[in-house]
């Protein structure tokens, strides 16, 4: 039997950092796999920052998703 693995990051989230980065309508267009992986990467990047920021201000505990 197969196990089904959960993302890390949250759907919203996923866009919400694909809009900074300015890769939202390639997503849209033609989805994740359109994006370069230099890109990719840099959302990993942003989301890793914003999540320490958020831990450093206390606004998330030890296993609570934004």
């Amino acid at each position: 039997m197969s196990r089904r693995r959960r993302g890390v990051m949250s759907d919203r989230l996923k866009y919400e950092l694909a809009k900074e980065l300015g890769v939202a309508d390639i997503v849209r267009e033609e989805g994740w796999g359109g994006v370069s992986s230099r890109n990719c990467g840099n959302l990993v990047r942003l989301a890793i920052e914003r999540a320490e920021r958020a831990l450093m201000e206390g606004r998330y505990g030890p296993g609570v998703r934004p």
